[in-house]
């Protein structure tokens, strides 16, 4: 699957992607660090790639609908995450692509779970 790795995820995040399979890009090597959350999910939607992100901004369906881009996975970290909540994070969201599919879903993705929001359609 093609992914955009937000900047809250860089490196560590791509190299996990990448080893399970996936085409994952980050936002600091488009040089799209910073940028506003708007013009990010419409670089994601023009390139075809699913945005995974610690940003719980993306994680509201009515300002993102889910079903107008490749997807959205937000993933969720505890109050003070260590690496090791970061690993096991990107480690969900790994076992997850492998049997569902993001595009057009919004996915808030824990520790071991992944709750998955269809838009529209699967209401």
């Amino acid at each position: 699957m093609k992914l955009k790795l937000d900047e809250n995820l860089g490196v560590r995040g791509k190299h996990v992607l990448d080893a399970a399979g996936h085409d994952a890009c980050t936002v600091a090597a488009q040089k799209l660090t910073a940028a506003d959350d708007r013009h990010l999910i419409e670089i994601c939607r023009l390139e075809g790639r699913a945005l995974v992100t610690l940003d719980v901004d993306f994680a509201n369906p009515l300002v993102f609908p889910p079903a107008d881009y490749a997807g959205i996975a937000v993933i969720r970290l505890p109050k003070r995450p260590t690496a090791a909540d970061l690993q096991a994070g990107l480690e969900t969201l790994v076992r997850a692509l492998n049997v569902e599919s993001l595009a057009g879903r919004l996915w808030i993705v824990e520790r071991g779970r992944v709750r998955i929001h269809q838009g529209a359609e699967g209401d």
